[in-house]
């Protein structure tokens, strides 16, 4: 790195612009180069990002000069092949979530990090919305007390993610809404209550709708129109046994015959107080109560939460870690974590059976 600035790339032009319009905003950043596919996006991207080099194959940004770093936003199917190219690169990583299809893949990507001695941080994003991180302060003060029960859940109505495409391979994706959104809401709860580790998993998946060719979500227009068959599930529930006694109930669809439109949130059931964090269709506003007893008497509250975080957080937070060697976090770790959960969880609804981890 030059004058303690970074040369970042990034590969996948989707989620990648969210990327890079994060990189831009940090005055140590110099977005050198951008990787698709989608040679129509690309080029938009790149014109709207200020990218100066453009590239189809990651092999051939990987291989540019001067590249210190890159995101890795691209199918789940490709998070380890270009993580472990982008590592023996001797490149610092962010790749989105999941970490990977399963957590043999997300085992191998660690593993190849401390060998290179490089960065490999997790994108999980809602981590740093301001309701989760004033939750996670609340709980911190000992306002709630222990924490022993706790219910995750993002939930659609109507929102397969294009039918036909990658999404609903169960090769390309690893699974459906429990590795798409699930691993999102699951990351949040085991953040909130202090990580603890999850020890066995009892959980079902269903596919009601995406085999029938109903409840597709077509607001998206990034997406492949492949016609793929459906292969994974709709639906996925899951009751997750916690060291220390505590339980969290995980849930997550794409479709159901509910009131859900695109929700998600946690709540946490404490022994002196509880929270409900609860966003429905991606709001800022009004998400958080908190509920107590004051002077014997049961009583809500509702904060007033200021607007932050996302993706910005997350990625000053990678660059402090390249540049400073400031903590890695959302780590690699926290990713292999949520991975072996879920991995559990499809293993737990295929025997019909509880599984320890």
């Amino acid at each position: 790195m030059e004058n303690n600035r970074l040369r970042v790339g990034v590969i996948g032009a989707g989620i990648g612009e969210l990327h890079l319009a994060a990189y831009r905003k940090l005055p140590r950043v110099e977005i050198a180069a951008l990787a698709g596919l989608d040679d129509e996006r690309v080029r938009r991207v790149a014109a709207e990002q200020g990218v100066p080099q453009t590239f189809r194959e990651y092999a051939d940004l990987l291989a540019a000069p001067g590249i210190d770093a890159v995101s890795v936003c691209l199918p789940n199917a490709l998070h380890l092949p270009v993580t472990l190219a982008a590592l023996e690169a001797n490149k610092h990583v962010l790749v989105e979530k999941p970490l990977a299809r399963t957590a043999d893949e997300g085992r191998a990507m660690v593993a190849a990090a401390r060998e290179r001695e490089r960065v490999l941080m997790i994108a999980f994003n809602h981590r740093y919305r301001g309701d989760v991180q004033w939750v996670k302060q609340y709980v911190e003060s000992g306002a709630i007390g222990r924490v022993y029960y706790a219910k995750a859940h993002w939930m659609r109505r109507a929102g397969i993610p294009r039918l036909g495409s990658w999404f609903v391979s169960k090769e390309q994706a690893g699974g459906g809404p429990l590795v798409d959104l699930g691993v999102h809401v699951l990351d949040m709860a085991m953040y909130l209550m202090g990580e603890p580790r999850a020890t066995a998993v009892s959980a079902n998946t269903y596919a009601e709708f995406g085999p029938r060719g109903l409840k597709n979500w077509d607001l998206r227009d990034q997406f492949s129109n492949e016609r793929r068959p459906y292969e994974v599930e709709d639906l996925g529930t899951a009751f997750v046994r916690l060291e220390g006694g505590a339980t969290l109930l995980l849930e997550a669809s794409w479709a159901t015959h509910s009131a859900a439109g695109d929700d998600f949130g946690v709540t946490l059931y404490g022994t002196e107080g509880g929270v409900e964090l609860m966003v429905r269709n991606y709001t800022h506003e009004n998400t958080v109560r908190v509920f107590s007893d004051i002077g014997g008497v049961p009583t809500d509250m509702a904060p007033k939460i200021r607007k932050q975080g996302g993706h910005d957080t997350v990625i000053e937070r990678f660059v402090a870690a390249v540049l400073d060697g400031a903590p890695q976090v959302p780590s690699a770790d926290d990713g292999l974590r949520r991975a072996e959960i879920i991995d559990a969880c499809y293993r737990s609804a295929a025997e019909g059976r509880e599984i320890a981890i």
